[in-house]
């Protein structure tokens, strides 16, 4: 495929001096687990978020699974709230921990998490809100934070499609008690493998997080309290730690070819890009196009990738049907899992491939 729609290789070749040192020092440290290379990505990784503490962990699933066995939401009748448009493992995570996860609709503009719909759908039983920062793009942490602490419940970020994004110029951690990231490899910031990490502005809980995430001991091999395995591994960290370096260019360059599809995009009828605000990170490029699937094929009978996030809601996935929402309880998620189609975007694409991809979308609307 000519124009594929993710290629990680120039990171990685980009980055390849800093990141062959840091494997050096690890193969001559040999501390493969909770060494050196992990305490200094998580230090790093903090300053850069503007977050206080961050625990590395395995990756993204268990971020949100250990924050909630930290609040005691482990019980099957107790309810977490998120939403149905997102990645099924922000879900697993839920589920992992114990509860039982129900569901709220979305914007229809920035398909991101109606607080009203939240309202909507609050019952006696949610213990927690999960929201997730979909696309690269801040979701509304200033409603749902407030509605959360009125309520008394646990509000948690899920960031991992959002690595660096702040909102109302404020770190997320100052939103939440915790914020959940996946370095997953086609994230902003990936590793070459899974990995995690949870971020948060409280010391108490920081200190029970890194307990939990090596199965409930404090560097000895005692268990004081309950625990995962989940951790973030030293390998791993040598990539995160040379991508890091990199991070604020390709959040910027990422950007910058989002605002040209924006420009070559006007006009065309068939398709509407997914509505974003500066505080977007821009994770994917997404747009809500007529005849989606055809498009995509289209698409890649002319050599250009193109990926659907997502194809089905999670209230309609099987694995989720003890939620009791059936088809046409989320419409507005519904629809737009129709429509949403994303186009290659990421840092080292060319001005003229997007050029490119977004002159063949106007060639199949005949725009």
């Amino acid at each position: 495929m000519r124009i594929p729609p993710i290629d990680l290789r120039p990171a990685i070749d980009e980055t390849a001096p800093a990141w062959r040192a840091n494997l050096d020092e690890l193969f001559r440290r040999g501390q493969f687990i909770l060494g050196p290379q992990l305490a200094s990505f998580e230090k790093r990784f903090a300053a850069w978020t503007g977050s206080p503490y961050v625990a590395g962990v395995g990756n993204g699933t268990s971020a949100i699974e250990i924050c909630l066995r930290a609040e005691g939401i482990t019980a099957p009748h107790d309810e977490v709230l998120t939403t149905p448009l997102t990645a099924a493992f922000t879900a697993v995570g839920i589920r992992s921990a114990g509860p039982n996860v129900k569901f709220a609709d979305v914007d229809p503009h920035t398909l991101q998490l109606d607080p009203e719909s939240v309202e909507r759908h609050w019952s006696r039983s949610t213990r927690a809100l999960v929201a997730v920062h979909l696309y690269g793009q801040p979701c509304a942490v200033d409603s749902l934070s407030k509605w959360a602490r009125r309520k008394g419940a646990l509000f948690i970020q899920d960031a991992a499609q959002a690595h660096g994004a702040r909102f109302k110029d404020r770190p997320l951690t100052a939103w939440s008690t915790y914020v959940t990231y996946s370095f997953y490899p086609t994230k902003n910031l990936g590793a070459l493998g899974d990995g995690g990490a949870i971020a948060t502005a409280l010391p108490r809980r920081a200190k029970k997080l890194l307990e939990m995430r090596d199965g409930g001991r404090r560097g000895g091999m005692v268990s004081f309290g309950p625990g995962i395995n989940s951790r973030l591994d030293e390998l791993q960290c040598c990539y995160l730690l040379a991508f890091l370096t990199k991070i604020d260019e390709w959040n910027a360059r990422r950007a910058e070819l989002a605002a040209l599809y924006d420009l070559l995009l006007q006009g065309c009828d068939g398709v509407r890009p997914v509505s974003r605000t500066p505080d977007s990170v821009n994770h994917l490029y997404v747009i809500r196009a007529h005849r989606r699937d055809k498009l995509k094929r289209y698409l890649a009978a002319n050599g250009i990738g193109a990926g659907i996030h997502y194809p089905v809601p999670l209230h309609l996935q099987p694995a989720f049907a003890s939620s009791g929402q059936k088809r046409g309880s989320l419409p507005v998620a519904e629809r737009a899992c129709k429509e949403v189609l994303s186009l290659p975007l990421y840092p080292h694409l060319s001005r003229d491939h997007v050029a490119e991809v977004a002159s063949t979308v106007r060639r199949f609307y005949g725009a």
